[in-house]
This record gives C-alpha cells, sequence and structure tokens, in this order.
C-alpha cells in the first residue's frame, strides 16, 4: 500500500485503538463540531431575523455577503498558496535520502508519511479559516477602500488626497501585512518539509540544500522582499498619520531622513529580489545571501541611525525651528479633523467691579437658570413617580427643552423615562413566566422644570403620574419596551380572545401616592410592528439555544402570535444597524409629535488623517458622569484623530423602530457609507420640526473637542512648542473626596456676549494648566432649530493679570462663606440630615462670570427619601448670596434684596469703635437671634446680612481682648 504521493507505507504500524475509543473520539469531534457549527448558524440566522423586524435586511446581507467573500476569497488565497507549495516541496524532495535513525528528520518522516493527506487537508482548512476570519474581520476597511470620496483636502507632504490615507491607506496596509504573513508562514513550511524528506540536511558546516529546495525557496524569499518593498513604499505615508514625536504626523527628522531612507531600502530591496529571482539560474546563494545582508545593515543605518543621528545632533539643539513647520502643519490638520478649525478665543475683560444695578440689568435674563441637578434628583423623581416597585429611572437624568404652557421661549426641562426594572421586583415574584412574559415594559416619562422647586424644594413636575399628565403630555399610551433598563428579553403577544397578561397601568389610574398593590393593575398586549415571530417551532428553538432557556419550547406563553424582543438598549439598536458608528455615551428620551423616542447622536471616525494628533476616545470623554457608568456611559478606547457628528438616531421606545438621519451634509466619511448602504441613512430634509426641538449638540463630541482645544487654542508654533498656553478641564468639585475626575459640561440655557435672549446649549470652563483661576469659558449653541448658529462653539479667555476664581476655588468660597455655613450649619451638625453640593454653573454676565449652586439636604434618618432642593448659592467676583431661589441669591450678592436698607433705629452694619467688648458681645448675640428669626420666616436675605454683622462684631471684641493684653 502506498499514499497519494506513492510513497510506502512503513511495515510497523501502529496498534489501532480499541473499539470504544475508535467510537467515542469521532462521536466527540463530531459534537463538538455541531455544537460550533449549530451556535454560528444560530448567531447567524437569529441576527437575519432580527434585521428584518427593524427593516435593516440590506445591513445585514451586505455585511454578511462582504464578510463570506472576505473568509472566501482571501482564506482560500492564503491555505491554497500554503498547501500548494507544501505540496511542491514534497513532490520535489530528493528520491533517496540516507536513513539515521538517530536523525530527528528521520523520526519525523516516520510519524508523518502515513497521515499526509489528512494533515495536509487539515493544515489547509486550519490557515484557510484562520486567514478567513481575519480578512473578514476587515470588512469595513474593503468596503470603505471600493467606496472611497474625496476630502477634497491635500496633505501638505505628498499632495495627495485625504481620501487616500482615510479610506485606501488602511486596506492596502492589510493586504501587504496580510501577504507576507502567507509567505512567511509558507517559507517556514516549506522548510520543515524539506528538513523532513532531505531537501534541508544539517551537516557540520551548516545547513545543505538540494536545487530544488534552492529554486524554491529563492522564489519564495523573493516575494517576501517584493512585498517588503510595497511595505516601505506605504511606510512613507504612514509616517504623515503616525504619532511619536514632538507632535503626530511627519516632523523634521520623518520627512528629511526617515522618508529617503525608505525611498533608498526599496530600491535596496528590488535588487535583493532580483538576485533572489536570479539564484534559480546562477546556482548559488552567495550573491542574494550578501544583498539580503546589504538590506538588514541598510534597514539598521539608514532606516534607524540616521534618523537618531539627525534628531540628536540636528533637531534637538534647535527644535523649535527645524519643528515648527510641521508643528504647523499639525495645527492646522488637528483642527480641520475635529472640526473646530474656525473657533477662535475671544478676549473676555471678565469686570468684577460693576454696581448692583448694572449687573443686576445684565442678570434679567440668567435668573431662569438651570437649576435642577440631573445628577441629584434621580431620587426624588423615583420616590415621587416611581408608582411602582419595578419602575426605575436612570441615576442621572437628561437636560431637554419643550414649550410649556404660555411660555414663549422653551424651558429647560429634566426629562427621564419610567423604565421597568425587574430588580425592584419581590424575590416571590422572580421567576422566568414574570421576567419575561409578565414584566415587559415601562410606562410614560417623568419630567420637571429645571428652573424651579416646589413649596419643599420638590421638583415641579410637567409630565407626571400613570396615566401621564401635565403640561407634557403624550398623544399615545407611552409604553416604554425599548430603554436603557430594559430586561434582556421579552416575549409578547397573545392570540386574538386571549387574556392579556403584560402588566400594563395601575387599576384606576393611580397616581404616585396611590395604595395600589401590585396586582392592582390592568393588563396589555403588545401590539407594536417591532419584535421577531417566534410563533413557530424552528424559531422556538433557534432562541431557547440562543439564550439557553428551554422555556422558549415548553411554555404555553410562547404561543402562534408571540413575538420576542431583545437588543433593547436604544445605543445598542443604533450600533447594529449602523456598525460604521461609534455612538455617543449618552442616549436621552424625548417626546416628539406625541411619542415617546430616544435620540442617539451618531459619529464617524477616522485614525487616519494626515498630520492630525490622536486622541483616546474614552480618555478624552471621561469625567463624573461617565465614572458613575449608569446613564451615561464611556466611549471605547479607540484611538481616533478625526471626528464628525454625522448621523442622528432616533429610536421609538415602543415599537423599537430604528432611523437614521444625516446631520453632517459634507462628511466624506458619511458620503462613502451611504454609499456602501444605500438607503439607510435618510436625508437631512427628512428630519421633522418637532424632531428638530429636541436634537442638540452632543455631550461626547463637545468633550472631544473640549480636549482638544485645551493646547490647541494656540495656533501659533512657536507659542504651541513653548506650551506655556496650556489649558486644562478642571476637576469636579462636587466629586467625592479624593476622586480627579473632571467637571462634565452642563447643558442650561444663556444668553452668550452679543446675543439678547438665552439659547440652549452646553458649557464648560478652563483653568490655566499650572493653576486654579479661570482661564477662559467655552460654549458650543445646541439649538437645532437656529441652523445659522448650532455649533458655534465660542471661547472667552480671561487676561492673564485678571483673577477671576476658578470652580475648586469658588467651591471652597461658598463653604467658607459666613453667611452659607452659618445657613448650613444646623444641617451640618444634625445627625439626621446631609447636605449635597449640585453642578456649579458658570455664566457669562456682564463681561464677567457670575457661578450658581444649588444646595439639596437629605433627611438620612428617614426610608426613602431624597434630596431636596433647599437653597440657591450665587456669585460675581468677591459677592456671595444665598437664598431659596435664584432671583433671591442673586439679589442679596448684589446687595439690592428687599429690605436691605438698614431699618429705622437699626445698628450700623459696621460696629460702633466707642463700644466696649462686652456691649460687642451683646450686640453679636442679638443680631444672631434677628438672625435666627430672619430663617424661621424664610427670609434669608436678613438672615445673611445678620450673620455678618454678627461676625463682625465678634471680630471687632477679640481686637479689644487682644489689645488688653497687650
Amino acid at each position: 500500500m502506498s499514499d497519494i504521493f506513492g510513497t510506502p507505507r512503513p511495515r510497523s504500524a501502529p496498534r489501532p485503538p480499541d473499539g470504544r475509543r475508535r467510537v467515542l473520539v469521532p462521536t466527540l469531534v463530531a459534537l463538538a463540531v455541531l455544537l460550533f457549527l449549530g451556535s454560528i448558524f444560530t448567531s447567524v440566522w437569529t441576527d437575519r431575523l432580527w434585521f428584518k423586524s427593524v427593516g435593516y435586511s440590506g445591513v445585514f446581507q451586505s455585511v454578511l455577503s462582504t464578510r463570506i467573500l472576505l473568509f472566501l476569497v482571501m482564506g482560500l488565497i492564503f491555505g491554497l498558496f500554503v498547501v500548494a507549495n507544501l505540496y511542491i516541496a514534497y513532490r520535489s524532495r530528493p528520491e533517496s535520502v540516507p536513513v539515521r535513525r538517530d536523525d530527528p528528520a528521520y523520526r519525523y518522516r516516520l510519524a508523518l508519511t502515513p497521515i499526509l493527506r489528512p494533515v495536509l487537508i487539515v493544515v489547509g482548512v486550519v490557515l484557510t479559516g484562520f486567514a478567513g476570519s481575519v480578512a473578514a474581520s476587515h470588512w469595513d476597511t474593503f468596503k470603505m477602500w471600493s467606496n472611497s470620496t474625496s476630502f477634497g483636502i491635500k496633505d501638505p507632504q505628498f499632495g495627495k488626497d485625504v481620501s487616500f490615507f482615510v479610506f485606501e491607506y488602511p486596506w492596502l496596509r492589510f493586504i501587504t501585512s496580510f501577504s507576507f504573513a502567507m509567505i512567511v508562514i509558507t517559507i517556514l513550511a516549506v522548510v520543515f518539509v524539506n528538513y523532513v524528506y532531505g531537501g534541508i540536511s544539517i551537516s557540520g558546516r551548516g545547513p545543505r540544500l538540494s536545487r530544488a529546495a534552492q529554486v524554491h525557496l529563492s522564489i519564495l524569499v523573493g516575494l517576501a522582499i517584493l512585498v517588503r518593498v510595497a511595505s516601505y513604499y506605504l511606510d512613507r505615508f504612514g509616517l504623515i498619520i503616525g504619532s511619536g514625536g514632538v507632535v503626530d504626523g511627519g516632523t523634521f527628522t520623518d520627512i528629511n531622513a526617515r522618508i529617503p531612507s525608505k525611498n533608498i531600502l526599496i530600491y535596496v530591496a528590488i535588487l535583493c529580489a532580483i538576485l533572489f529571482f536570479a539564484s534559480i539560474f546562477i546556482r548559488s546563494w552567495a550573491l542574494p545571501a550578501m544583498s539580503l545582508g546589504l538590506l538588514g545593515i541598510s534597514s539598521i543605518l539608514i532606516g534607524a541611525i540616521w534618523p537618531a543621528v539627525m534628531q540628536g545632533f540636528q533637531v534637538k539643539p534647535s527644535e523649535p525651528d527645524k519643528e515648527g513647520p510641521y508643528i504647523s502643519r499639525n495645527i492646522e490638520a488637528t483642527r480641520q479633523a475635529y472640526d473646530v478649525a474656525d473657533v477662535k478665543a475671544e478676549s473676555y475683560s471678565a469686570t468684577t467691579s460693576l454696581t448692583p444695578a448694572e449687573l443686576a440689568s445684565s442678570a434679567e435674563s440668567r435668573v431662569s437658570t438651570r437649576l435642577l441637578d440631573p445628577t441629584l434628583i434621580s431620587d426624588a423623581f423615583e420616590q415621587l413617580q416611581q408608582v411602582r416597585g419595578y419602575y426605575a429611572v436612570p441615576q442621572t437624568l437628561d437636560v431637554d427643552r419643550y414649550k410649556l404652557g404660555d411660555d414663549a421661549q422653551p424651558q429647560d426641562v429634566i426629562i427621564a423615562a419610567r423604565e421597568l426594572k425587574l430588580s425592584g421586583l419581590q424575590p416571590s415574584q422572580r421567576n422566568w413566566a414574570n421576567d419575561h412574559t409578565v414584566y415587559t415594559h415601562g410606562y410614560g416619562v417623568v419630567a420637571a422644570r429645571g428652573n424651579k422647586r416646589g413649596p419643599n424644594g420638590e421638583p415641579v413636575f410637567v409630565a407626571r403620574d400613570i396615566p401621564q399628565i401635565g403640561e407634557l403630555t403624550t398623544k399615545t399610551p407611552p409604553r416604554i419596551y425599548f430603554g436603557e433598563q430594559s430586561p434582556t428579553y421579552s416575549i409578547v403577544g397573545r392570540p386574538k380572545g386571549a387574556e392579556p397578561i403584560e402588566v400594563d397601568t395601575p387599576r384606576g389610574g393611580a397616581s404616585a401616592t396611590s395604595k395600589a398593590t401590585k396586582d392592582n393593575a390592568t393588563q396589555n398586549t403588545y401590539d407594536g410592528t417591532g419584535g421577531v415571530p417566534i410563533g413557530n417551532l424552528f424559531n422556538k428553538a433557534l432562541y431557547a439555544f440562543k439564550f439557553a432557556e428551554p422555556n422558549i419550547v415548553l411554555s404555553s406563553r410562547v404561543n402562534s402570535e408571540s413575538k420576542i424582543l431583545y437588543d433593547r438598549e436604544p445605543r445598542d439598536r443604533v450600533k447594529k444597524v449602523a456598525p460604521w458608528l461609534t455612538v455617543d455615551g449618552d442616549s436621552y428620551p424625548a417626546v416628539v409629535d406625541g411619542r415617546v423616542v430616544w435620540i442617539v447622536d451618531g459619529y464617524t471616525t477616522s485614525n487616519s488623517y494626515p498630520y492630525s494628533q490622536h486622541r483616546s476616545l474614552k480618555d478624552a470623554t471621561a469625567d463624573t458622569l461617565t465614572e458613575t457608568g449608569d446613564s451615561q456611559q464611556a466611549l471605547p478606547t479607540d484611538q481616533v484623530n478625526y471626528i464628525r457628528n454625522s448621523v442622528k438616531a432616533v429610536v421609538d421606545a415602543y415599537d423599537g423602530s430604528v432611523k437614521l438621519y444625516q446631520w453632517d451634509t459634507q462628511d466624506p466619511v458619511l458620503k462613502t457609507w451611504m454609499k456602501v448602504f444605500p438607503d439607510v441613512v435618510e436625508p437631512k430634509s427628512k428630519i421633522s420640526t418637532a424632531l428638530l426641538e429636541h436634537l442638540r449638540y452632543p455631550v461626547d463630541l463637545f468633550k472631544v473637542q473640549r480636549d482638544v482645544l485645551q493646547r490647541y487654542h494656540v495656533t501659533d508654533a512657536q507659542a504651541f512648542y513653548n506650551d506655556d498656553q496650556r489649558w486644562k478641564v478642571p476637576e469636579d468639585p462636587t466629586a467625592p473626596t479624593g476622586s480627579d475626575a473632571l467637571q462634565p459640561p452642563y447643558y442650561l440655557s444663556t444668553a452668550r456676549p452679543g446675543e439678547d435672549d438665552p439659547k440652549f446649549s452646553v458649557t464648560s470652563v478652563y483653568l490655566p494648566n499650572s493653576r486654579q483661576n479661570l482661564a477662559a469659558f467655552v460654549s458650543v449653541n445646541s439649538e437645532a432649530t437656529d441652523t445659522a448658529n448650532y455649533g458655534k462653539m465660542q471661547i472667552l479667555q480671561l487676561p492673564s493679570e485678571t483673577q477671576i476664581s476658578g470652580p475648586s476655588q469658588i467651591a471652597n468660597d461658598f463653604q467658607a462663606d459666613k453667611g452659607v455655613s452659618q445657613a448650613l450649619l444646623q444641617y451640618q451638625q444634625s445627625k439626621t440630615t446631609t447636605i449635597k453640593y449640585g453642578n456649579l454653573l458658570t455664566l457669562p454676565v456682564g463681561n464677567g462670570l457670575l457661578y450658581v449652586q444649588p444646595v439639596y439636604i437629605q433627611r438620612t434618618a428617614v426610608e426613602g427619601s431624597y434630596p431636596v432642593l433647599q437653597f440657591v448659592i450665587a456669585s460675581f467676583g468677591k459677592d456671595v448670596g444665598f437664598g431659596t431661589t435664584l432671583d433671591e441669591a442673586l439679589r442679596v450678592a448684589l446687595g439690592l434684596a428687599e429690605g436691605s436698607a438698614p431699618d429705622e433705629g437699626e445698628t450700623p452694619s459696621k460696629p460702633d469703635d466707642s463700644k466696649t467688648a462686652s456691649q460687642l458681645l451683646a450686640d453679636a448675640s442679638d443680631y444672631y437671634e434677628q438672625a435666627q428669626d430672619a430663617l424661621k420666616d424664610g427670609n434669608l436675605a436678613t438672615y445673611q446680612r445678620r450673620i455678618e454683622q454678627m461676625a463682625d462684631s465678634l471680630e471687632e471684641a477679640q481686637k479689644i481682648v487682644d489689645a488688653s493684653k497687650k
């Protein structure tokens, strides 16, 4: 008997395994293969059903077909190339090989020869699968390359359109890497086969190659070197999108040493490849080996040592001058890539000496500024509007704006969806039927005015209760089947005539104070278009396998009309239908045309924009909100150097439908993906006016731009290099002690300098790099309906000689203020209450900056208590005001509080120098009593004034006592 190549089998064959092993091993292998293939089939088929249910079958088919195409073509090229070369190496083996039983090659040959055919097949299949999987994972790179769209901008070094670097370069780089790996693996495999079958023998003088092995390996090495030629060529372009120099992109050494070295190495490598091909005829490897050595030495000398010498001896001594032109390229490209090219810092005088009347006049439009802190009032929303224990709102709520009642202008509103949270059920209620067929959805939204507080500090709701009532209403029952806290999956739908089983609303429309029990609720049956039908046994079995839950097949609650709802988080749905998008970390609910929807911002990104500085999305967007890990999630750690808010996505909270709208009509990356997936992204003109009113400037894009502008607000190359004008984002003064988390941006309505009416904006501040005073105030117009000004960023830069306190300093001033500290003393000393400071807002007012901070009080000894907005602190310059409303705090700070003039017979605010220490102490006692009376009456203006007078009297008394001791 002989094998397929005609080689006689050894006479002594190994003993066959016993019968049980002969049956058991193939059975286990077959089961493992079936399980693997079954899981792949289940994943693919359920994805097909899911995409069909949301109307994006085209996306699924396009991605799947591209992945299969790349898997087959690239995988087969790789696998067949290796196997073909192995076959050639085997067929060209020497006819006779000396047998030495102590030779490892002999033992390998003895073991390998009987099973050569299956080994060859296994190697081919494994390599095809591995290489095909790698290629399939680059489907998006292939799609961008094949549908490239011009940027209309040329890079300053090679004069190529930016599209070459963003779309073409990544795919070309992948092809060269893939090809080089394929050839290197083939060379190693061919060397092994030749060694086993005598084509390569190891003797005392080194390895000896047969003529066939020499020719074969010469061709393979020559091909590998030609691929390296292509890599050297691409390396030149990679230098201007790389990092590691004084700035990202090509620096002086890159342009003047590394690129020329790559050009030289190209020619050396071509010569080396020619010599290897020539060795087919000259029967010697001397010249090819010498050329290979020359290539290695050249790589070290001109590829590494030459640039290092130039950097150390030519660039370092004059780095600002040498790198200046390339820093300028980096600044221009970075500002363009992050869409801040037109942003300029404006000088802002930050006057702090305005008269009270002037400041009051300028601050009139700010008195309605948002006070409720979205990070602190979640408990109030839940306790007052939870209705049932299985309803919940996120820890961080969202800020939107709505026209309410007779208000002509939209008002800031804090809003949250009332979602289902299974962990709120009693343990006795937790079973498969309840978790997946009974408790399936949340109900409605909860919303409150952002600038008002109730009589006891509670939110002033504009959407509340079940059924929902208030100024903000919905036209349809606002059931929340798709949200941020929805169960992993729910099975909904009942045959006609069957009793509904889904828990819906409290019977009789019970409000938050109703004593209705969990059983006293109406039932509902989902009738939306979303969801995957699982009425047939095949689909039931698929999803039982997918979720590892046999009840999906066995339960009678899964019927002919059933649908399964899963992948319900809005961000996940958008990422699934548009896998080429990076999704903002904060999706937010809105009521649009009477329906509850989730709005999600989508970004197109790249890491190949020439000369632009790279940023980690995760690092650039990290702050106290992302650390909570609740409603605002951190972006991935992707390194990018180009970003655009190209898509606005809308997910319906009831049926889960997803709509994508083009937002940035000039973005070439989006245009490329719109070629790849036609009709998936709807044109911007399709956005309704009602939806446009709730679109906003995305918070993560603002944070990335804020991060970039810390340094790139400087446009002069010399000043940029000196780096003495760098800014930093302040740490959040309200964060827990010991935390170094950054202060998040804030959405609020404010009138920026030069504007008459307040506009919904996202705002933040900067500090100098090494100090805590304020450097600049930055804001972006977030009113999508204001098409002329939406997205315009304004930076108000304070003069360096003006010392305006930063957030941490202001927070310290607030807590150290006599009036504030005395008013809060009773809460600080109480063991039953805690003080929570809300978001510290910064507003430009009267060529200065006004700080506003709400103060919340929470009773800790009472179960179910929540923070209550009790006071507001305001500051302009050195003046601090404290009141129950922003208006009152402003008036106190400005000295305009009602009754601020001294009453008839009132002791002057400054102590009388002629009084004795005992008289001053008596005055201080009187002031304290008057202050406490004012506090009981809710007159914080008088309270704060009396406290200050008490402190002044005590200070004068102390001076008299100290003087008498001398």
